[in-house]
């Protein structure tokens, strides 16, 4: 199991741990604060955050590490994101009592078309503290689509979002709070995932699974190469997809690409070459 199921997990998949989702977590006063300031300070932030990493990026590689193990701490302390299959999402709204459809911070910065991609759960009845930062909030992104779901609904957006190709991660605000499910690809303009794979700064960590192809199953589309926001899925010399299983994050997007069923998701602590490997 990955560092996070061993410390908030209680020995399963630390986002299947209800006391991750727990009211008392959700109504402390310093993380309400911290989620509002996440919201209203976005687009500032982010800018300034933009010019940084290109400072970091040009910089010398002893500088890069110091700085890439400083932002990690800070990440795993404060917000940071996990890939998550849809099957393991169903059992997260199964915890949760209250499912809430946000606008997304991170298109409203790119300037991206919004479409409800984002989910705020929560076992409080009310709404919760990441859809109360959007209250009022009238410089921001479109709030037209904030709106109480239930589970069937919420499942009916993450398909939605498979069929496009979007991956789902949840995500903590000072962890090990759980407070949302987003999907996003690179071109969707997801800072976190823009930020870890063009950067090398660690927002997202590696999922729970591992991708795997069967080859004989595999027809050679190549409809699940274009998906992987990755890159971890490429052909071979016949054309079939290959699995680089230390570039894999198992959010199973190439899965959702494969119409013929050959491409299935493995536990990765159960995957001798990457099992320590987050």
């Amino acid at each position: 199991m990955c560092e996070f199921c061993t410390q908030h997990g209680d020995g399963k998949k630390w986002y299947l741990e209800a006391s991750n989702y727990a009211s008392d977590l959700e109504t402390d006063l310093e993380r309400r604060g911290f989620m509002v300031e996440f919201v209203t300070g976005f687009d500032r932030r982010m800018s300034r955050g933009i010019k940084l990493l290109d400072i970091v990026k040009a910089s010398p590689r002893p500088i890069r590490r110091v700085v890439r193990t400083v932002a990690a701490r800070s990440q795993k302390r404060d917000h940071f994101g996990q890939p998550v299959p849809i099957e393991d999402c169903e059992q997260i709204l199964d915890i949760a009592s209250s499912i809430v459809q946000l606008p997304c911070v991170c298109r409203h910065f790119a300037k991206r078309p919004e479409r409800g991609y984002c989910l705020a759960i929560t076992v409080n009845p009310a709404d919760g503290a990441l859809a109360e930062a959007f209250r009022g909030y009238d410089d921001g992104p479109d709030t037209s689509k904030f709106q109480r779901l239930t589970k069937e609904e919420a499942l009916d957006v993450l398909r939605r979002c498979e069929a496009e190709g979007l991956m789902h991660s949840i995500w903590t605000f000072k962890t090990p709070f759980i407070s949302a499910i987003c999907n996003c690809d690179l071109g969707s303009g997801c800072m976190a995932m823009k930020t870890t794979v063009d950067y090398g700064l660690q927002v997202m960590w590696k999922g729970e699974y591992v991708a795997a192809v069967d080859a004989e199953a595999c027809v050679a589309c190549g409809a699940c190469f274009d998906r992987c926001p990755f890159s971890a899925i490429s052909p071979d010399i016949s054309r079939r997809a290959v699995v680089d299983q230390r570039a894999c994050y198992g959010c199973g997007t190439c899965r959702s690409a494969c119409k013929k069923g050959a491409i299935r998701l493995n536990d990765r602590a159960q995957t001798p070459a990457v099992a320590t490997d987050w």
